[in-house]
C-alpha cells in the first residue's frame, strides 16, 4: 500500500490500530454476517466531529485495499465515497449485521476524520476474504 500517498491531513496517532472482531481471514459465515470494529490507539467518534485522535470507522467492501483502487488519490479531495463498495459509519457505530450475498467477499476497515478521509498515516486493517454460506 503507498500509505502517506492517501492521506489526507488530520493526523493519526502513533501505533493507531483498526481490526475486526470476532471475524478472521478465511471464514465461512452464515449471513447475514455481524462484523464488529475495533480500535485503539484512537476513539471514535461521529463524522462532522473534531477532537484529536478520533474518527469513524468505513468499510471497504469488495474493493482493492486503501492505496490500490483506480480512485484513491480522489479520496483526499472528496473523502470516502459512499456506494456499495465503501460503507459508512457516520454515527460512530461499531458493528454492524451486513446482508451479503452467498459467496466470497473482502473487507477492510478504513478510519475517517470528520469529513472521511484517511488520517495521515491512514488507520486501516488488513483486507480480509470471507465466504458467506
Amino acid at each position: 500500500m503507498a500509505g502517506a500517498a492517501f492521506a489526507g491531513d488530520t493526523p493519526s496517532a502513533d501505533g493507531a490500530k483498526v481490526y475486526f472482531i470476532g471475524v478472521e481471514n478465511g471464514a465461512e459465515i452464515n449471513g447475514p454476517v455481524v462484523i464488529r470494529f475495533g480500535l485503539s490507539g484512537m476513539g471514535v467518534a461521529p463524522a462532522g466531529t473534531e477532537v484529536e485522535n478520533t474518527g469513524h470507522h468505513h468499510i471497504f467492501l469488495n474493493r482493492p485495499a486503501l492505496g490500490e483502487g483506480a480512485d484513491d488519490a480522489e479520496l483526499l479531495e472528496i473523502g470516502i465515497p459512499s456506494d456499495d463498495n465503501h460503507r459508512h459509519f457516520g454515527g460512530g457505530q461499531t458493528e454492524v449485521a451486513l446482508d451479503l450475498p452467498a459467496g466470497e467477499h473482502t473487507l477492510q476497515l478504513v478510519l475517517g476524520d470528520e469529513f472521511h478521509v484517511p488520517h495521515n498515516p491512514p488507520v486501516v486493517s488488513e483486507v480480509i476474504t470471507i465466504t458467506v454460506k
